[in-house]
C-alpha cells in the first residue's frame, strides 16, 4: 500500500514545511500541492519542501498545458528532480474549464491537449528535439531542453471525465482521480482499466499495469469536534462543488442546479457563511467526516477492491497536522503500513 497527502495552494510556505515533515515523519510517501490560479505557486512550494524532507515525493496536483506552456512545464519538472533527487512528480490535467475563464483561456481540445503535452514532456526529457505538428503544439526542432534531464519524470493525470480517465490509464505513469466520494471509485474504474487494455511499451521504459498507480484521492476532514470538522468540509464544497464531474454529481444524485445557490452566494455575493450554510448531508458525503475508524470503515471497501494507494487530500479537518498524525497512527497501520 502506499499513502499520500494533498493540500491546496493556499497555506504559506513554512506551514507546508512543518506539513510535509509531518507526514514524512507519520510514514506517508507523497506529498502532493495544487497549482490554482490566483493562489500561491506549487513549484516554489515543492522546491522549498525538497530541502525540507528526505525521503517523501512530492509533486504538482496538478499543472494544465493552457496556463502553463509545456515546454517550461518539461523544464520545471526536471529542475524539480534534479533540486529533490528525483523525488518529484509531475501531476498534469487539463484544468478546470471555469478557471481558465477566469483569465480568458478558451480550453480547447483538452484531450489532444494533455496527450500531446505527456508525449513532449518525456521526448524532451530523453534529450531528443520535439518538432511537434500536433492539434494542440506546435514546434519546430529548436524545440529541446538545453542541459541533461536527470530521468523522464513520472507523470500522473488528474482526471474526472470518462475520456479523461481512460487517457491517464493508457499513457501516464499514474491517476489523480477525485473519489468524491469515496465509492465513486466503482464508477471511474472501469474506465481507467480501459485505457490500461491500450498500453503498451514506450520508450522511456513504462510497461503494461503492474507499474501504473492508481491513487485514490479522497477528502477527509478529521476532528474530535464534529461540528468544526463538518463546517471545514463544507467550505471546500461550497468553492469547489460546482465544478465537480457529473459522474461525481450523478453517483451523490446531484446536479449542478443544486450548486448555484452556494456558487452564486460564494462568487457573487462573497458571502462564505451562506454558501457553507447550504452545503447539505447529500453534499457533505463528497469526503469522509469524522474520526479516523469514519475514515476507515467508507475506505475499507477499496482497498478490499484492490486499491494499493489512498491519498488524503483537503480539507483533512481544522487542525492539520493533527489529520496527518491521526492518519498516521491509526489509519495507515489498519491498511498495511509500516509502523516505523
Amino acid at each position: 500500500m502506499r499513502f499520500s497527502i494533498r493540500l491546496n495552494n493556499d497555506l504559506t510556505i513554512p506551514e507546508y514545511i512543518a506539513l510535509a515533515q509531518h507526514a514524512e515523519k507519520f510514514g506517508f510517501d507523497q506529498f502532493w500541492v495544487s497549482h490554482d490560479l490566483f493562489l500561491r505557486s506549487a513549484p516554489v512550494i515543492l522546491a522549498a519542501l525538497a530541502k525540507a524532507t528526505t525521503r517523501i515525493e512530492i509533486g504538482t496536483s496538478v499543472l494544465n498545458p493552457y496556463t502553463l506552456n509545456p515546454a517550461e512545464i518539461a523544464m520545471l519538472a526536471s529542475t524539480l528532480d534534479e533540486w529533490s533527487g528525483n523525488r518529484f512528480n509531475l501531476g498534469l490535467a487539463a484544468g478546470a474549464r471555469d478557471f481558465l475563464e477566469w483569465v480568458g483561456i478558451d480550453q480547447a481540445h483538452p484531450l489532444a491537449a494533455l496527450r500531446e503535452t505527456i508525449n513532449a514532456v518525456r521526448t524532451l526529457q530523453r534529450g531528443e528535439p520535439d518538432a511537434h505538428a500536433g492539434t494542440f503544439l506546435r514546434w519546430t526542432n529548436e524545440a529541446y531542453l538545453r542541459f541533461r534531464a536527470p530521468r523522464v519524470t513520472p507523470i500522473y493525470v488528474g482526471a474526472l471525465s470518462p475520456k479523461m480517465l481512460s487517457l491517464a490509464g493508457e499513457l501516464a505513469d499514474g491517476v489523480l482521480p477525485l473519489l468524491f466520494p469515496p465509492e465513486h471509485y466503482f464508477t471511474v474504474k472501469p474506465f481507467v482499466l480501459e485505457g490500461n487494455a491500450k498500453r503498451v511499451s514506450p520508450k522511456d521504459g513504462l510497461s503494461r499495469n503492474e507499474k501504473f498507480d492508481f491513487a485514490a484521492c479522497v477528502w477527509v476532514s478529521l476532528s474530535e469536534d464534529a461540528k468544526a470538522a463538518r463546517r471545514v468540509l463544507a467550505q471546500k464544497i461550497a468553492y469547489y462543488g460546482h465544478a465537480l464531474s457529473p459522474l461525481i454529481w450523478a453517483r451523490l444524485n446531484l446536479t449542478q442546479a443544486d450548486f448555484e445557490p452556494i456558487t452564486r452566494a460564494m462568487m457573487v455575493e462573497r458571502d462564505e457563511e451562506k454558501a457553507i450554510s447550504l452545503v447539505d448531508e447529500r453534499m457533505l458525503q463528497i469526503g469522509v467526516v469524522g474520526s479516523a475508524d469514519d475514515v476507515i470503515a467508507r475506505l475499507e471497501p477499496l482497498v478490499n477492491a484492490g486499491v494499493t494507494h489512498l491519498s488524503f487530500g483537503p480539507p483533512l479537518g481544522p487542525d492539520l497536522l493533527y489529520a496527518i498524525e491521526l492518519l498516521g497512527t491509526r489509519v495507515l497501520p489498519h491498511f498495511g503500513k509500516d509502523e516505523g
